[in-house]
């Protein structure tokens, strides 16, 4: 271990690393709300949080988000993330408006905005809305045609593969720029190579890989048992009776299947196609922001607003402890500077167990995401990942390639001239 490594961060370490307030939020407008109802979405119960209520995100609630965001953040460019739950569901005019309260408020500084739709509500309206007005649109789609439909159903429980594929369609056709975003669940499980030629044949140029590790809870049956014929209720891994949902990954199935993906993207499509786990891993390798906060050494910098205003510190965190507090009782800046959200984000590199301090690859992945690290180490430490060993196979499988985009970017050089490297190297083995 490098004697460099401070067991933990402090809020004065912190505070001193602080630059200008630069920040990130999802809102999410409709909260929960969704067409769908897929089987490993940890966002759909949310709405539980809120009486059972249909979420909606008034105007009034709108302008404030909106102004609080832009005000908040001390750069010349502000990206609003548009998430869900399904955000279309609100319609086209409720991004009219945003749109022009973005331009009331923004003064000199310059707007992006992102929108993660499942792309079954797209219309050649909201296509041209996309293009006209330069949103980026995420589309959730995990695949081909029998992995997609495995586990995205709608509310009826029927395949919703051809309603997303006519929604990539138009964006298409109306060019829009679009990316995609796809789980690695059990149905993707060792067909990586397969995934990623697919989403290729849709057009984006960058892509990004979310494993899904969920834990759930069957409801009892009259004997207090488990009834495994109902569907169950995703929840946090610390509830009593909590087991790993069986859409999940395995950890060496999820390792796997980003190194087949890497294998035949090292030789073809480096500077053409761009995967989110081989940036950040690149990024890493080579000393800089990762850009995702999943492998950066803390977090807490990606925080979510809530339809009625509600700040919770992470996506994966919106419960009731979580909650930071509401942006119409107290100001975003002062949400986000608070000591609950600085905590937040320093117990991140805190809470690693001794392990992933003396892992090789630390520097990689820094433990990962808060919300996958429930398993305990040989020694019976808490707070390992658990896709701890995938990842670890991952870095080792890639190790050379990456020192060899490292050495490139140093000598001013695109890491693409990795390609012929990585086909003598092959041709050598």
């Amino acid at each position: 271990m490098s004697n460099s490594f401070k067991d933990t961060i402090t809020f004065g370490d912190a505070i001193r690393l602080t630059g200008p307030m630069q920040f990130n939020i999802m809102i999410k407008p409709a909260g929960s709300l969704c067409n769908l109802d897929c089987h490993y979405c940890y966002y759909l119960d949310k709405a539980e949080i809120y009486g059972g209520r249909e979420p909606k995100m008034t105007y009034e609630m709108l302008e404030k988000c909106v102004k609080e965001y832009i005000d908040a953040n001390d750069v010349q460019e502000v990206t609003f993330n548009w998430h869900g739950g399904e955000p279309l569901i609100l319609g086209l005019d409720f991004y009219r408006k945003a749109v022009e309260l973005q331009q009331k408020y923004c003064g000199d500084k310059l707007i992006h905005n992102t929108i993660q739709t499942n792309g079954t509500l797209v219309t050649p309206e909201f296509a041209s809305f996309f293009k006209d007005n330069d949103f980026l649109v995420g589309v959730s789609i995990d695949g081909p045609e029998d992995i997609h439909d495995k586990y995205r159903k709608d509310k009826g429980g029927a395949p919703t593969f051809d309603k997303v594929m006519r929604g990539i369609n138009i964006m298409y056709q109306y060019g829009v720029e679009y990316n995609t975003m796809s789980t690695v669940n059990k149905a993707s499980e060792g067909r990586g190579l397969e995934v990623y030629r697919f989403l290729k044949q849709l057009g984006t140029r960058f892509m990004q890989f979310m494993p899904v590790v969920e834990h759930v809870k069957y409801p009892l049956d009259k004997s207090g048992k488990p009834n495994k014929g109902f569907r169950p209720y995703i929840v946090d891994p610390s509830v009593e009776g909590a087991m790993i949902s069986p859409w999940s990954v395995t950890s060496r199935g999820f390792g796997k299947f980003m190194c087949d993906i890497f294998d035949y993207w090292v030789l073809n499509d480096v500077g053409k196609y761009f995967v989110n786990l081989f940036d950040c891993t690149l990024a890493n390798w080579c000393g800089v922001q990762p850009g995702t906060c999943a492998y950066a050494e803390t977090c807490g910098g990606n925080s979510i607003v809530e339809h009625n205003g509600d700040l919770y510190s992470c996506d994966h965190f919106v419960y009731p402890q979580y909650k930071v507090g509401n942006i119409f009782e107290t100001s975003l800046r002062e949400l986000m500077g608070s000591t609950m959200q600085s905590k937040f984000g320093i117990d991140k590199r805190n809470g690693l167990p001794t392990k992933c301090r003396r892992c090789k690859y630390f520097f990689a992945c820094h433990g990962e995401c808060p919300k996958h690290r429930f398993n305990r180490t040989e020694s019976g430490e808490t707070g390992l990942s658990a896709l701890c060993e995938g990842y670890t196979m991952f870095f080792s499988h890639v190790e050379p390639y990456m020192d060899k985009m490292k050495e490139l970017l140093s000598e001013e050089k695109a890491p693409a001239g990795v390609m012929p490297w990585a086909a003598m190297r092959r041709y050598s083995m």
